[in-house]
């Protein structure tokens, strides 16, 4: 793991029982994408496009899409909007789907992340999350994401 003050990359890859069409289009539409990850998003994805997302219901993570090629390949930045340490844009998170075993690998890297806190936090999120998509994509429902911060009443 890196150091303080160091850069790092998280790295987690999931294999889905389903095509790259399929699993892709969960990256693609808006829609499909809030049923795994997120409550409120602006997603375009096409190069120069918006990410923006509520991942959990108390922050935005924003950036812009760099490169999509469907069904193969995402890239977009990453950041956390009114934080410093990681603003928007600053990181990079590489989607890749490849058929394999009848279904999908998909590998996602973040990188460019500052830390080791921030690499801990943002290889927990996306293994979270990249398990409710595995779950999605092969036709079965997740259920309520766990993590969604509630306001109190």
């Amino acid at each position: 793991m890196t150091g303080l003050g160091e850069v790092g990359d998280v790295v987690v890859e999931r294999w889905i029982e389903a095509p790259p069409e399929t699993v892709f289009a969960f990256f693609e539409d808006p829609a499909l994408w809030l049923q795994w990850q997120g409550v409120d998003a602006v997603i375009e994805p096409r190069a120069g496009g918006t990410f923006r997302m509520n991942v959990r219901g108390d922050g935005y993570a924003s950036g812009t899409f760099v490169e999509v090629r469907a069904p193969e390949l995402l890239v977009f930045t990453w950041g956390w909007e009114g934080h410093d340490d990681l603003p928007p844009g600053s990181t990079t998170v590489e989607v890749r789907l490849r058929r394999e075993d009848g279904g999908t690998r998909v590998t996602l890297r973040h990188s460019d992340l500052p830390g080791a806190d921030a690499v801990a936090q943002h290889r927990a999120g996306w293994s979270h999350y990249l398990d409710r998509l595995v779950t999605l994509a092969s036709g079965r429902d997740p259920g309520p994401d766990p993590t969604l911060v509630r306001s109190s009443p």
